[in-house]
Parts: C-alpha cells; sequence; structure tokens
C-alpha cells in the first residue's frame, strides 16, 4: 500500500509564504518525477511544478521565480515553497508521484489527498 500524506497549507495574506510537504510511504522501489498541481474553483487541475529524480525542475508560466519545488529522495518527500502569495494562487494542491513499488516494474501513479491555500486579506 502506498500512502501520499500531504501538510502545510493554510491561509496566508498577500505577499506571505508557505511550504507545502507532501511524504510519500509503503513498499517503494523507486520514484520518478514528483509533482504538484492545483485546482481552483470553477477551473481545471493544472501543473505547478515537477522535478525528476535527478533534481531537474519545471515550473508553470505563473510560479515561475516565486515557487521553489525540491525533494529528498532518501526521505521519500517532496517539498513546495511557495513565496510572493497571490489570490489568484488560492486552490487545492495536490501532490502527484509517479513511482515503482517493491516487486513491480511497471511504474504507478498516486495523487494526495490535496491541502487547501487560501491567500486573502
Amino acid at each position: 500500500q502506498v500512502q501520499l500524506v500531504e501538510s502545510g497549507g493554510g491561509l496566508v495574506q498577500p505577499g506571505g509564504s508557505l511550504r507545502l510537504s507532501c511524504e510519500v510511504s509503503g513498499e517503494i522501489f523507486s520514484i520518478n518525477v514528483m509533482d504538484w498541481y492545483r485546482q481552483a474553483p470553477g477551473k481545471q487541475r493544472e501543473l505547478v511544478a515537477d522535478i525528476t529524480s535527478g533534481g531537474r525542475t519545471n515550473y508553470a508560466d505563473s510560479v515561475k521565480g516565486r515557487f521553489t519545488i525540491s525533494r529528498d529522495n532518501a526521505k521519500k518527500t517532496v517539498w513546495l515553497q511557495m513565496s510572493s502569495l497571490k489570490p489568484e494562487d488560492t486552490a487545492v494542491y495536490y501532490c502527484y508521484v509517479n513511482l515503482r513499488r517493491v516487486g513491480n516494474f511497471r511504474s504507478q501513479e498516486y495523487w494526495g489527498q490535496g491541502t487547501q491555500v487560501t491567500v486573502s486579506s
């Protein structure tokens, strides 16, 4: 059984910062890409940032220069440091991983439960 546990969401004022974390547990052989997505009310889920097992990162244009994704492979954890937050960053943020379980050659996808981020004064 693979579990993704997210934490770190909350209410913050515009210009503030938050740090999201997502810890993966279970019998895992390797984790490939680790992503953060978000979904605002009435909008489609969108990719915010991703990071490969080698540390290569990619960001949505809307968050470049403000958000930083990082990971610790030994801890099976990915973080999203969010700074200079804007009201339009308000959304439910989801962790996504693509990984291989022990004894399984096929890669599988898993999602976290989501954590609410609200940017408002």
